[in-house]
C-alpha cells in the first residue's frame, strides 16, 4: 500500500474528511468504470460508486482488521453492490462501455468505431464463462494486480491465473471467429 494511501486511510479514521476526499479522488473513476462495465447504465453505476464510497467512510475503522489491501477491499464493496443489484434487476452482467467518460467528446466517426468495438467485446465477453469473463474484466479493464483480483472474487491465485488464461483464450476463439 502507498504511503499516501494509508496516510489518507488514517486521517479517515480519525474523521479527517480532506483524507476521504483524497481516497474518493484516486479511486472514484475506476470503480465507477468497473462498476458501469457491469450495469451498462451511467446513472445507476453513479448511485452504486457513490454507495461504494458511503460504505468506505461508514467501515473504514474496521479496515485494519481485513487482510486484503484496500484497493481490492473497495472493489469488493464495488462487486458486492452490483451482485445486490443484479439480483434487483435480474438482469445479465455485461461488459463496460469502453469510453472513458472523462475525455472529451470524439468525432462520430470515433464513437462508432468505438461503438463497434465495444459491441464485439460484449458479444465475446458473453460467449465465455461468467467467470472467466469476470476475471479478465477485473485484470485488464479495472488493471487489478492477480493477488487483488483473488482476494476480490475469493479465490486462489492460480485459480484466478486459470480462469484468466481460460478467458483469454476463449475470447481469442470467438474473436477469431467474427474475422
Amino acid at each position: 500500500m502507498a504511503p499516501d494511501q494509508q496516510k489518507a486511510q488514517i486521517g479517515i479514521q480519525s474523521e479527517d474528511s480532506l483524507a476521504a476526499e483524497d481516497l474518493y479522488k484516486e479511486h472514484h473513476e475506476h470503480i465507477f468504470r468497473f462498476i458501469w462495465s457491469r450495469v451498462h447504465n451511467a446513472q445507476q453505476a453513479e448511485d452504486l460508486t457513490g454507495e461504494v464510497f458511503i460504505r468506505m467512510v461508514a467501515n473504514l475503522s474496521g479496515f485494519r482488521d481485513r487482510s486484503l489491501p484496500f484497493r481490492a477491499w473497495l472493489y469488493r464493496i464495488a462487486r458486492n453492490l452490483i451482485i445486490d443489484h443484479h439480483r434487483k434487476e435480474s438482469s445479465a452482467n455485461v461488459l463496460a462501455d469502453l469510453v472513458d467518460p472523462s475525455i472529451a467528446q470524439p468525432s462520430v466517426e470515433e464513437r462508432a468505431e468505438k461503438a463497434l468495438t465495444v459491441e464485439q467485446v460484449q458479444r465475446a465477453l458473453q460467449k465465455i464463462d461468467p467467470e472467466q469473463g469476470e476475471v479478465v474484466e477485473l485484470r485488464f479493464l479495472a488493471e487489478l494486480s492477480l493477488e487483488e483480483v483473488s482476494l476480490v472474487i475469493n479465490k486462489s491465485i492460480p485459480a484466478v491465473k486459470a480462469l484468466q488464461h481460460r478467458g483469454l483464450s476463449s475470447l481469442r476463439a470467438y474473436l477469431k471467429e467474427l474475422e
